[in-house]
């Protein structure tokens, strides 16, 4: 009886989905649109970002940040993650390389859960990356390959221009550079203040904050704004909603970040 109310319920809600969608298609005569995010760069184009990349990107970054690493690591990071797995975090790949950085156990990166944790993944491309002599003063591709080792050298160039433009979003250099439009937060998927402390080192988010940290937590909570259940953040007078997909001007510049969870609004 109770797989069966079960299956009823699966029904019912699959039901109720598609119902929605039909529904959006009639009224629109177009598809739903579907979640995403979008990374506005120095030029004022954009490039789109999936949730699911956007959330991995903002991992790579807050870790960055955490260990102390300058933007330019954060640029090398993220194009890296691009070429090997396009930002998602995979569950294999080549022989044994996984998640993604596309890391090797066998090679010495860690074991499996290892490497297809994001936070451990990163934190392990980071360390390797600062033990490279000169590696701050080599081109992306150049710093990339020298922990990568890739057969391919040169395929991290080709992702430099959308590298550069996220970390820059994503660590704060470009205040509100990183939007996400088509979101439905409800109940929290994980518990903000572990996720916050594993990536950003600290747990203290809402408050003053200096504008470059600011803007990191604040770009950081909208790309989790589906797994925290945020329907909106504001900092320095600038708010991000799920409704409008956009940050608007809704107050003075106080330096100040608030986030709005969903449903208490």
């Amino acid at each position: 009886m109770r797989s069966s109310r079960g299956a009823l319920l699966a029904l019912v809600l699959a039901v109720v989905v598609a119902g929605g969608v039909v529904a959006w298609i009639a009224l629109t005569g177009r598809p739903a649109p579907k979640p995403a995010c979008t990374v506005v760069m120095a030029d004022g184009s954009s490039f789109d970002l999936t949730v699911e990349q956007a959330r991995n990107a903002a991992t790579i970054a807050a870790v960055g940040r955490r260990l102390g690493m300058p933007d330019h690591a954060v640029t090398v990071a993220l194009a890296t993650a691009i070429q090997e797995s396009r930002l998602r975090n995979l569950p294999g790949g080549d022989r044994d390389s996984a998640g993604l950085f596309q890391q090797r156990p066998s090679q010495g990166w860690g074991d499996y859960e290892q490497v297809t944790d994001p936070v451990y993944a990163a934190t392990a491309f980071y360390e390797r990356l600062r033990d490279q002599p000169g590696w701050a003063d080599l081109t992306v591709t150049q710093a990339a390959q020298l922990v990568q080792r890739s057969a391919f050298p040169e395929a991290y160039a080709q992702w430099e221009t959308e590298a550069a433009a996220t970390a820059g979003a994503l660590t704060g250099a470009k205040p509100g550079a990183l939007t996400c439009t088509n979101l439905s937060p409800g109940a929290p998927e994980a518990d903000i203040v572990a996720v916050a402390r594993a990536e950003l080192g600290t747990a203290v988010l809402s408050g003053p904050h200096p504008a470059a940290e600011g803007w990191a937590f604040a770009t950081w909570l909208v790309a989790n704004a589906t797994r925290f259940g945020l329907d909106g953040v504001t900092f320095d007078g600038m708010t991000w909603t799920a409704d409008s997909g956009t940050w608007t001007t809704t107050g003075p510049r106080d330096g100040v970040l608030s986030l709005l969870r969903a449903g208490t609004g």
